[in-house]
């Protein structure tokens, strides 16, 4: 055993389920107590450092010191709300929207992606009318009572009658079902339409994240998504990004995930990593959209853009900028493609390897000609990494596919340690238990 002794571990445990209540979940079967931050690293109360490769909050490294001197210089400035006039938001989303194309100019900034989320469906409500969403059945938007409806693997248990207001569609997976074009996947978001349609609910918009990264960020040619979105828009109704895991330089490629896809979308959503841990995030959106909502609704956030936050967030973009780290996103997500692709000529475990800039995996399965996941087994092998010092998760449809998604400063000697030890371990864990 690593980490804290197990009498501490209980200690913690007991005492976050007295005072933050039960099924408060924690990762991995051994939860680790991390009480410091430093780049790609963590590190537990007993000195103990495990090389992140799963969060993307940190986008720039845990403790990124710009971002800490920008957060404790306003901090000791001042820090209120947007009903004061402060030049901290309009500096921000005036250099945000500048990285977007026309005519996605303006923007709400909120403190989480949930939020976020949250807004857009409302705009989409008050720009056609309607309240219909389709989203895919394999996705995560967020919490709030209404979105956490568009998830169909944490279902509330209290429905609250919003499940009629969403349709849900076959999740994209390149690796068993052929949709090179997005065709198909457009065809059934047409039939979602319909459907919603003939209900009399109408539909308002389709949400999606543009790497499907839930979903297990299936391989697709860019442009993919554009027939969809055609689909959508030609029935009156607006495309929504959710760009909160894919966004920031992520994609390598581009610094939006949506341009990837060859998409102008009509909402982007934003969040986790756009000020590294600070809780800031934001919807952009064009100029008519966001008169429509501001008329429509009486929405205001307390926290929402506050000076701090707004400092964060612009320390993230100046070093994204000085250090290149979409250009290392495209390089390093390429070179770990190659080296994810020399396991799997090793270990019959691995049916397929993809990447799109700093997201990349291996799909676990139990026998390459029947494509049957290998759930289990990922599992053991999360958990076996993280005994061995290295933090990663699972996600998609049959969570057999390894979620790395590490800040965007992790370099090719991190990327050496992951592999060797993704190697060790997949030479130790039988793929089914003894």
């Amino acid at each position: 055993m690593t980490g804290l002794p197990r009498s501490k571990t209980s200690e913690l445990l007991d005492r976050r389920a007295r005072l933050l209540g039960p099924n408060v979940s924690t990762f991995y079967d051994e939860p680790v107590h991390v009480v410091k931050g430093d780049g790609v690293w963590l590190q537990d109360a007993d000195g103990r450092r495990y090389l992140d490769c799963y969060n993307n909050v940190p986008h720039v490294g845990h403790c990124n010191k710009r971002v800490v001197d920008a957060i404790c210089q306003q901090a000791a400035t001042l820090n209120t709300h947007t009903r004061y006039l402060h030049e901290g938001i309009l500096d921000y989303v005036s250099r945000l929207t500048g990285t977007f194309a026309e005519p996605l100019s303006t923007a709400i900034l909120t403190c989480s992606g949930s939020e976020a989320n949250d807004i857009a469906l409302r705009m989409a409500e008050g720009m056609t009318g309607k309240r219909g969403i389709v989203a895919t059945d394999a996705t995560y938007h967020g919490n709030t009572t209404l979105v956490s409806h568009l998830s169909r693997s944490n279902i509330p248990e209290v429905g609250f009658g919003l499940g009629g207001y969403l349709r849900h569609v076959e999740a994209p997976d390149s690796y068993r079902i052929s949709d090179p074009d997005g065709q198909r996947f457009a065809s059934r978001v047409k039939d979602a339409i319909d459907d919603l349609e003939a209900s009399g609910i109408g539909f308002a918009a389709l949400i999606v994240c543009p790497l499907f990264l839930n979903e297990g960020f299936p391989t697709q040619a860019d442009g993919w998504l554009q027939p969809a979105a055609e689909v959508a828009r030609r029935a009156g109704g607006l495309l929504i990004c959710d760009e909160v895991q894919s966004g920031f330089g992520r994609s390598g490629s581009h610094f939006w995930a949506h341009q990837k896809q060859g998409v102008t979308p009509d909402i982007v959503t934003l969040g986790k990593p756009m000020g590294n841990g600070h809780p800031v995030a934001g919807v952009v959106t064009r100029s008519d959209i966001m008169a429509c909502f501001r008329a429509s609704f009486r929405y205001f956030n307390t926290f929402g853009g506050n000076p701090v936050s707004c400092a964060a967030a612009q320390a993230v973009l100046d070093e994204l900028e000085a250090n290149d780290l979409q250009g290392n996103a495209l390089r390093i997500g390429r070179l770990a493609a190659e080296r994810l692709s020399e396991l799997a000529q090793k270990y019959e475990v691995i049916g397929d390897v993809r990447q799109s800039g700093m997201v990349f995996g291996a799909e676990f399965v139990l026998d390459r000609e029947t494509r049957e996941p290998a759930s289990a087994f990922a599992d053991r092998i999360v958990n076996a990494l993280r005994q061995k010092g290295i933090l990663l998760s699972k996600l998609g449809r049959y969570k057999n596919t390894l979620k790395i998604r590490p800040p965007m400063i992790f370099g090719e000697e991190h990327l050496d340690l992951l592999i060797r030890t993704l190697d060790e371990t997949l030479a130790e864990v039988p793929l089914v238990p003894a």
